[in-house]
C-alpha cells in the first residue's frame, strides 16, 4: 500500500537519506523576506508550517528560496490539505534561532525545503487522506489544559504577556482592515468575538494573512475554537484583556474533544435562543436617540452592507404576532445565569456548561415572541419581542396573560395583528436567518395615524 512508503513523523532522523513524509498541515505563516547576506542587494524568502501524520506526531516545515519558487510553494496549498514532502532535510531544532518563533512540537528535528533538493505536492492517494483528515480536529495541547474566557477576565492583568491556550466558540467575524506602515509594508488586521458559557464577547486579534484566511471561512455562532498558544495581552485602549494569534499558534476548528462538544452545544442553543442578541442590552440605547427612520428593505440592505449592529424606526404592519399559541410558545422561562430554558420544577439548570449548574436554579419567567413586520418593500420575519418590551406593548404582564381565556388572547392579538406600528427595532446581521439579518423589537406601539402620513410623505420626497 502506498501509505506504507512514507516515514512517520516520529522516526524521522538527519541519518535517513532521501525520507518521504505524508501529513496534514495545521498551521501555516506568511511568507517572509530578509535580505541575503552573501547576496548584497537580493532577499531571500521563506514560510513555516507545521503538519500532522498521527495523533500524537507533528512537526514544523520551513522552506527557503527565490520569491517565485516560495511565492508559488505557499499559494499551493492551505491548512487543512493533505501533502507529501519529497526529500527535505532533517535537522535538529534550534531553539535559540528559527524555532522559537514556530509553534512547539513534539519532535527533535524539523525539516527544510528548498527547491533544489525537495519536492511538495498534495496527496492524491485517498486511504493515506482518509487516515489523515481526522487528525485536524485534535488539538495540539492536551485537551483540558485551556483557560475559559471567565478565567482569563477573572485574571486579567496578571495574564498580560503570557502564552495560554483558549477554547472557545466564534461569535462574529470583523471586517478585514487594511494599512500600510510607516516604512512603507501593507499589513492587514481581522478581529474575531468569540464567547463561551461564561463571558459573552471576547477578541481575538489576528495579524498574518493565513490566520486571516482561515478564520474568515468560519461559520460564528457554530463553531468552536482550541487556540493553542494564543498570546495574552492587557489592552488599555479597550481596559480589557485581548488575545492575538501569533507564530507560535495553532487553531483546532471543531476540535473532536468533549469540552468541545459541550461548548458546540452550548454554542447553539444560545445562539437559537437569542442570548447571545441580548449581550448587548439594547435597553441602554435610549429610545429617544433613535431617530433613522427605514423601510423594511432598506433595514435588510443596511444590514448586508454593514456588520455592525444599528438601531432604526419602521412603520409597518405586525403580519405574524402568535399570542393563541400554547402558552409554552409564548412565555417562557430561563435560567438567569445561563439563558438556557428551563421548566420551573427544575431544581438546578440542565445545562452541562452553565456557571452556576451546581447551585439552585435562579429563573426569570417573560414573554418570548417571534414577530413579524411588513411593508410595501417585504417583511422582516422572526423578530424578538420579549419582556419587558412585550409586556409594555401588550399591556399585561405574563400572570395577566395566562389568566386570559382564549377569545381574549385572540382579542389582544387582533389588537396588533395588521395594524400599521410604528417599531423601535435593533437589526443584528445574522448567518443562521435565511435574511441574513435578525431583528429584536425595542419599543412597539399603534402608529398615529397623522405621524403615518408624515413619514410617508417625508420618504417619497426622498425616493
Amino acid at each position: 500500500m502506498a501509505a506504507q512508503t512514507y516515514i512517520a513523523i516520529s522516526e524521522l532522523h538527519p541519518n535517513f537519506s532521501h525520507p518521504k513524509v505524508a501529513g496534514i498541515v495545521i498551521g501555516k505563516s506568511d511568507v517572509r523576506s530578509f535580505p541575503d547576506r552573501k547576496n548584497i542587494g537580493v532577499d531571500r524568502y521563506t514560510f513555516s508550517f507545521t503538519i500532522k501524520d498521527s495523533p500524537d506526531f507533528f512537526i514544523n516545515v520551513t522552506a527557503w528560496g527565490n520569491d517565485g519558487y516560495i511565492i508559488g510553494l505557499s499559494n499551493s496549498f492551505s491548512t487543512g490539505d493533505c501533502i507529501i514532502i519529497d526529500n527535505p532535510l532533517v535537522t535538529s531544532k534550534d531553539p535559540e534561532k528559527g524555532d522559537k518563533f514556530c509553534p512547539t512540537t513534539p519532535s527533535l528535528y524539523r525539516l527544510l525545503v528548498t527547491e533544489a533538493h525537495s519536492q511538495v505536492s498534495l496527496c492524491a492517494d485517498m486511504d493515506t487522506i482518509d487516515r489523515m483528515l481526522p487528525l485536524i480536529h485534535l488539538p495540539v495541547k492536551d485537551s483540558r489544559d485551556f483557560y475559559s474566557l471567565g478565567d482569563i477576565v477573572a485574571n486579567g492583568q496578571k495574564l498580560d504577556g503570557t502564552v495560554i491556550n483558549i477554547l472557545a466558540a466564534v461569535k462574529s467575524i470583523g471586517e478585514l482592515k487594511q494599512f500600510t506602515t510607516s516604512d512603507r509594508r501593507k499589513g492587514q488586521r481581522l478581529e474575531v468575538k468569540l464567547f463561551d458559557d461564561s463571558v459573552s464577547s471576547f477578541p481575538l486579534v489576528c495579524w498574518d494573512r493565513e490566520a486571516i484566511q482561515l478564520v474568515q471561512t468560519l461559520i460564528p455562532k457554530e463553531t468552536v475554537l482550541f487556540i493553542a498558544d494564543a498570546k495574552i495581552s492587557f489592552d488599555s485602549f479597550r481596559n480589557g484583556m485581548t488575545a492575538t494569534v501569533n507564530s507560535k499558534t495553532i487553531i483546532t476548528v471543531n476540535p473532536d474533544t468533549r469540552e468541545a462538544s459541550l461548548l458546540y452545544s452550548y454554542a447553539k442553543e444560545a445562539s437559537e435562543s437569542g442570548v447571545l442578541d441580548q449581550d448587548e442590552k439594547p435597553e441602554d440605547v435610549p429610545l429617544e436617540s433613535i431617530t433613522d427612520m427605514y423601510t423594511v428593505s432598506q433595514l435588510k440592505q443596511k444590514a448586508r452592507e454593514d456588520p455592525e449592529a444599528f438601531f432604526g424606526i419602521t412603520y409597518s404592519f405586525v403580519s405574524r404576532l402568535d399570542l393563541d399559541s400554547s402558552v409554552s410558545k409564548v412565555i417562557r422561562t430561563r435560567c438567569s445565569r445561563c439563558k438556557f430554558q428551563v421548566t420551573d420544577d427544575m431544581q438546578s439548570c440542565t445545562n452541562e456548561l452553565c456557571p452556576g449548574r451546581d447551585q439552585a436554579l435562579s429563573a426569570s419567567t417573560g414573554f418570548d415572541l417571534l414577530v413579524d413586520f411588513t411593508d410595501h418593500t417585504g417583511t422582516l420575519h422572526a423578530c424578538t419581542l420579549r419582556s419587558p418590551v412585550a409586556e409594555k406593548t401588550l399591556g399585561c404582564t405574563t400572570d395577566e396573560f395566562t389568566s386570559l381565556t382564549d377569545d381574549e388572547r385572540t382579542a389582544l392579538k387582533w389588537k396588533f395583528l395588521l395594524e400599521r406600528c410604528k417599531i423601535y427595532v435593533k437589526i443584528l446581521p445574522s448567518s443562521r436567518m435565511k435574511s441574513g439579518v435578525r431583528g429584536m423589537v425595542l419599543a412597539c406601539s399603534v402608529a398615529d395615524p397623522g405621524e403615518v402620513k408624515q413619514h410617508m410623505s417625508a420618504l417619497l420626497q426622498r425616493l
